[in-house]
């Protein structure tokens, strides 16, 4: 490696001159500077330094010097730099991902939860139906079925305001009506008096059932969607309406309803990095409900049912433990389908509601062919697979299955293990202890 040096305009002082003789020395910054007496020309002074460079270099330590200018360009500077070194680019950690890249990712989806409103999730256009409480159920059912909705607000117009939410559970509960007084009064009565109910007296046909009013609730669609999301866990419902005031009358107004489905499939689509993080597997992180104590009721506490299954002891199932599906399964626990709340309206649509005494199997051929199929898991895959699935394709749970893990431990594959709810899903991602701030 050879001594590269740079060197400024030369200065004749009286001690070289005086000296006669030729020296070599290093200055405080290790540029060495040659005097040399009698320099009377430039070229032969260049000449002679450099024959005395070489022979002052010999068995010394080499230097690179960095001459930096300041100032007046007669006046300049050495300073000695080390040499840059070139950097190498290493090699990908192949390190299993921490809990702390989990749980960082999972503050972060907080965070933008925290920034964003309910405005943020809809998308510029959408529908919304709205339906008013002096409607007839039989009405009502038929608007929702043509646009292929399963809840939509009530509106009460006489006194302007929002009046709450018709859903697939206030038909189960009419038709749970309709089958406890049909001995009593006859069933041409009863079903001459069900078809003719308004909307706005389904409240009354609950209380005769004993069953609770569901609760009032709605939310400004300014608010943080963090906020939405933790009304959406405390009262264990399903959508949120968002209502606004109008500032000419003062009325409410309906803007939308914002659900567990959107409000998770906007999380998927605006967090994609956070999601690559969320490595955990399901059971670990403790997301859904599994089988707890095999025994007389081998898959407790989760409710099932078989295809020789009435209808009716489904539909009672619903009410019952405030679900949305059951799965279907046979001898062996291995999971053959699932009969949803949906499915009910089908039974509306088709009249078959009238005798709900068919079987599971004979109910579900009169299935939409739509019908996209059950999605099962393990309980080892994470959630970061689970949120993508969200972002794909509309899905509003998952039916946990044995796998290969549990068959090596004495399982059958395919048997039911669990099931997952996107309740399950956001009260993990919105977190129990911010529930109750």
């Amino acid at each position: 490696m050879e001594r590269r040096e740079r060197t400024g305009p030369r200065r004749h002082t009286a001690q070289a001159s005086e000296m006669g003789e030729s020296s070599c020395d290093v200055t405080p910054h290790g540029v060495r500077h040659i005097l040399t007496a009698s320099l009377s020309q430039p070229a032969l002074a260049l000449l002679v330094r450099k024959q005395i460079n070489q022979s002052c270099d010999r068995g010394r330590p080499r230097i690179h010097s960095r001459r930096r200018e300041t100032g007046n360009p007669s006046t300049m500077q050495s300073q000695t730099t080390p040499r840059r070194r070139v950097s190498r680019r290493r090699a990908g950690s192949y390190l299993p991902a921490s809990q702390e890249t989990h749980d960082n990712a999972l503050s972060s989806i907080r965070t933008m939860l925290r920034g964003r409103t309910g405005y943020d999730a809809f998308p510029v256009s959408f529908r919304l139906i709205v339906l008013d409480t002096k409607l007839s159920v039989t009405r009502a059912l038929h608007c929702l079925l043509e646009n292929n909705v399963v809840s939509a607000p009530l509106w009460n117009s006489d006194q302007a305001k929002f009046a709450g939410m018709l859903t697939v559970l206030d038909i189960i509960h009419l038709i749970q009506y309709y089958y406890k007084y049909k001995t009593a009064v006859g069933y041409e009565n009863v079903r001459t008096d069900v078809e003719k109910v308004e909307l706005g007296s389904l409240r009354e046909i609950e209380k005769a059932l004993g069953v609770a009013e569901p609760p009032l609730l709605s939310e400004h669609p300014d608010a943080s969607m963090f906020d939405a999301a933790k009304v959406l866990m405390r009262t264990h419902a399903r959508r949120l309406p968002l209502l606004d005031k109008d500032t000419d009358t003062g009325h409410e107004v309906i803007v939308s309803v914002l659900t567990q489905y959107r409000l998770l499939k906007f999380v998927a689509l605006n967090c994609p990095s956070e999601i690559q993080q969320l490595h955990m597997s399901l059971r670990k992180l403790k997301i859904g409900t599994y089988v707890s104590s095999p025994g007389v009721k081998p898959f407790h506490p989760i409710a099932t049912a078989r295809l020789d299954t009435k209808v009716f002891d489904v539909v009672h199932m619903f009410s019952e433990r405030s679900v949305s599906a059951v799965p279907i399964i046979d001898d062996n626990g291995i999971v053959v389908d699932m009969y949803e709340t949906v499915d009910v309206m089908t039974l509306v649509r088709l009249g078959v509601y009238q005798n709900l005494d068919l079987t599971i199997a004979e109910a579900l051929k009169t299935r939409s062919p739509d019908f996209l199929g059950v999605v099962i898991c393990t309980a080892s895959d994470s959630l970061r697979t689970l949120m993508q699935l969200i972002k794909k394709r509309r899905v509003h749970r998952l039916v946990v299955v044995e796998g290969e893990e549990e068959e090596k431990q004495g399982g059958k594959k395919g048997r039911l293990l669990g099931i997952i709810t996107l309740s399950d899903v956001l009260r993990y991602i919105v977190g129990h202890g911010d529930l109750n701030d």
